[in-house]
């Protein structure tokens, strides 16, 4: 099935030559803003999506004509490639995320340090769902890849709900050499620091479709905000997350 995603499209800067979206000769380049060292910016931008890779992106109207059929998801705020989270094993395994169930007792936030120590011996069960919601509050603020050395985890928890989520493993060449304040962010803006250091990678026609949306009104306001303004994730061109 086809989708296009719609909403103003911003690409790191220079992750995108050789696409129609950078192409200053290209049908609807005057909808293209790239100012040297800046982000690509596609206002009234796109991306069309078939099954799990990307099939095209740039301005809505040129994809619209080449898929007259498609069904068409429009976004507030801005679309960007997914993100990577650099340090996904410390905060599924160093860190608890607490059950719904448990909000009463232990809050909502992500419990580390002495709050986990406190939790006593946890069983492998508490842990795997612990792991299970860790992953799923990755995917809340953009993600759809995880570093780890070599490309794989070893701990079986980890392994398997990564595996289950369908989340991108990457290894961990051009990380962040220690890491800001006493643990990791699930915002992986933390450590990105901007969207060309935060993307996984570019979109291609052909790639995954692996996207996110935020509820800002450009790069710069995304710069400054984070990724806590994630609305949307596609993962392999399916919906994984949807902010009420």
């Amino acid at each position: 099935m086809l989708t296009i995603h719609a909403a103003p499209l911003v690409l790191p800067a220079g992750a995108a030559p050789g696409t129609d979206a950078s192409r200053t000769d290209a049908p609807g380049a005057d909808a293209v803003t790239d100012a040297p060292g800046t982000d690509t910016a596609v206002v009234d931008g796109a991306v069309l999506v078939d099954g799990d890779r990307i099939a095209a992106f740039g301005p809505y109207e040129e994809l619209a004509e080449q898929a007259p059929g498609a069904r068409v998801r429009r976004w507030p705020g801005v679309l960007t490639p997914g993100l990577r989270q650099w340090h996904p094993l410390w905060l599924l395994r160093h860190c608890y995320h607490p059950d719904p169930r448990e909000a009463d007792e232990l809050g909502e936030e992500p419990l580390w340090g002495e709050k986990v120590a406190a939790l006593g011996d946890l069983t492998e069960t508490r842990w795997s769902g612990s792991v299970r919601r860790g992953v799923q509050r990755m995917l809340r603020y953009g993600t759809t890849a995880v570093a780890s050395p070599g490309a794989r985890f070893r701990d079986p928890l980890v392994a398997t709900a990564v595996a289950r989520s369908g989340l991108t493993v990457v290894g961990t060449t051009g990380a962040p050499g220690t890491l800001l304040g006493e643990r990791p962010d699930l915002d992986p803006f933390a450590e990105g620091y901007d969207l060309h250091g935060t993307v996984h990678a570019p979109l291609s026609v052909g790639g995954r479709a692996d996207l996110a949306v935020f509820d800002v009104p450009d790069g710069t306001a995304l710069r400054e905000r984070g990724a806590a303004t994630c609305v949307a994730t596609v993962l392999a061109g399916r919906l994984v997350y949807r902010a009420r």
